[in-house]
């Protein structure tokens, strides 16, 4: 429980400490955004393709692992559809129909939404028990929240938001994710029915972000060739860091 607490804790940082450049920094190049937002594409679909879904079938059949996804993308289709939010995808500079603080408080929710699945698979994960899984997905979530922490704060930023401010946001938004993982471990460590549902949910909801969120976003640019070797380079790296754990 201790090791779960403190990996929880780091992977929610990471968050954070991406934002940390940003203050420094006016802008980010289309291209290197796009390319940041693959990358992380590339490790969620690794993370959930690779590690969640084979851990799941491994202690159920395939209707429990398919009704586990199908609710994980169900749920966050209905949280985007009826929680008010704003994506970053928002051309930097563009000014966004709130006021802020309103636009701060959209934005939150919007990366909220993207990180109850990714805390949920740390929890989950790390309730099922298998050496060294939870330890692997921890990683793998802190390696993507790093540069979405940067993202978020330099979005922010641009928006006009004092850049202190700014940090806090995207500080903030990491840790959501803590309440999130415990929630999984919890579920799923003292109802252990739930444990291949909660990995596939996981999964599901993960899937769901990247094909309809990070992809799109990390296209929308003219710059689709480049996050394309990064959201190969991201599966790579994931692969690698599987195999070390």
């Amino acid at each position: 429980m201790e090791e779960f607490l403190i990996a929880s804790f780091l992977s929610a940082l990471a968050t954070g400490a991406g934002a940390v450049p940003a203050l420094f920094m006016a802008s980010a190049t289309h291209r290197a955004r796009d390319i940041l937002i693959a990358f992380s594409a590339g490790l969620m679909v690794a993370a959930s393709t690779f590690e969640l879904i084979p851990e799941a079938l491994e202690l159920a059949g395939f209707p429990v692992i398919a009704a586990g996804l199908l609710i994980g993308v169900l749920g966050l289709t209905f949280l985007e559809q009826n929680i008010p939010h704003i994506h970053t995808e928002t051309s930097p500079g563009k000014s966004i129909p709130y006021p802020y603080p309103a636009q701060a408080i959209l934005v939150v929710t919007a990366i909220t939404l993207h990180n109850i699945p990714e805390g949920l698979s740390v929890g989950v994960s790390y309730a099922s028990g298998v050496e060294g899984l939870g330890m692997l997905i921890a990683f793998t979530i802190g390696l993507q929240n790093a540069p979405e922490g940067f993202i978020i704060a330099l979005f922010l930023i641009q928006q006009k938001v004092p850049r202190w401010k700014a940090l806090l946001i995207a500080a903030f938004t990491g840790i959501i994710e803590v309440a999130a993982a415990i929630i999984g471990f919890w579920l799923t460590a003292y109802v252990y029915v739930l444990l291949p549902l909660g990995l596939a949910f996981a999964a599901g909801s993960m899937l769901y972000i990247v094909y309809k969120e990070l992809i799109p976003e990390s296209h929308g640019d003219g710059h689709a060739l480049s996050a394309t070797y990064a959201f190969v380079f991201g599966l790579v790296v994931m692969l690698f860091f599987s195999r070390m754990f």
